[in-house]
């Protein structure tokens, strides 16, 4: 077999020199609202994190360069956050929380989204039903499961788990094994229908002429599940497990309507952020952390592209 390695004719060349920069410009003013919603508040956090500063006077700021993440005075007091037992205690917690509650919620969204995308009466009914959880806003819904695992009057905490109380009558989680767990249930409860309408969008966009031609072949409907439906959904599933991720990394208001926010600092990276830098008032030492909760994320998106293998024409 011989393969063409000529090049492309100047006007193939011209032709597609003309497509992209015709892109470009039509792109140009999504960049520049890009640029400026988000590119330079970053930049001002990364700016401002390198400073001692107070949130009330942030103009009578000192340079400390990387003291808001880590510093030891001399008499052996450390003052940066990723020196303090606390922030990494929330960095264990918000990770716990991501990875079971997004696995969760992806193969929980997959099942819904498979069986929707198929035919049967009612089906419309159901799509616009399975929503509903999402619809309801995250604090009420925390609200809402904060009173069934009261240890008072709470269905959860007294009549399905027989007494065994996960939320005290203050509020309060009993342990943070419970909190974790706990708090998931809330998440997946609310956010599976999300996942499952991505997926669903993904489902509907393959092609069906090759799920007719591997029945013809006589492959089973999991073969078909495995060797087509899987490989083909990774673009949609990427984009799911994205979003989801960055919202469960940043997660802060399911933990500050159920725990307080005092416990949340202890329980999410940007209850902690929060803490340092509404609370305490300390806004390089709250900019810092918000660096590091950016970090964080970045490295996840990374790794997420990296191991899908997701290229996008």
């Amino acid at each position: 077999m011989t393969v063409n390695t000529a090049p492309k004719p100047a006007k193939t060349r011209g032709i597609e020199t003309a497509r992209a920069r015709q892109a470009f410009w039509l792109l140009l003013p999504t960049l520049i609202a890009i640029a400026l919603v988000a590119g330079y508040p970053l930049y001002r956090t990364i700016y401002f994190s390198m400073f001692e500063a107070n949130l009330t006077a942030p103009d009578q700021k000192t340079f400390i360069g990387l003291g808001n993440f880590w510093f030891t005075t001399e008499d052996g007091i450390a003052l940066g956050f990723l020196q303090d037992p606390q922030w990494w205690g929330a960095v264990k917690n918000t990770l716990l929380f991501t990875v079971i509650s997004v696995f969760l919620e992806t193969v929980f969204g997959m099942i819904i989204a498979l069986v929707v995308n198929s035919a049967f009466k009612g089906r419309g009914f159901l799509r616009t039903a399975m929503l509903v959880p999402w619809a309801i806003p995250t604090v009420v819904s925390a609200q809402m499961w904060a009173y069934l695992y009261n240890d008072s009057f709470g269905l959860v905490g007294r009549g399905v788990l027989g007494g065994v109380a996960l939320l005290a009558s203050s509020n309060e989680f009993l342990g943070v094994e419970q909190r974790i767990w706990a708090m998931i249930a809330v998440d997946v409860w609310k956010t599976t229908s999300f996942m499952a309408l991505l997926i669903l969008a993904g489902l509907q966009s393959l092609p069906s002429d090759m799920y007719e031609a591997a029945d013809m072949d006589g492959a089973s409907k999991w073969t078909q599940f495995w060797r087509l439906t899987l490989p083909l959904l990774r673009p949609a599933l990427l984009v799911a497990l994205v979003f989801r991720s960055l919202d469960a990394l940043r997660v802060f208001d399911i933990m500050s309507v159920m725990l307080g926010n005092v416990s949340a600092a202890r329980t999410s990276m940007t209850g902690y952020a929060r803490q340092a830098l509404i609370d305490n008032q300390l806004l390089g030492m709250g900019s810092a952390v918000s660096v590091a909760v950016f970090v964080i994320i970045m490295v996840i998106v990374v790794i997420y592209v990296t191991a899908f293998r997701v290229k996008f024409d």
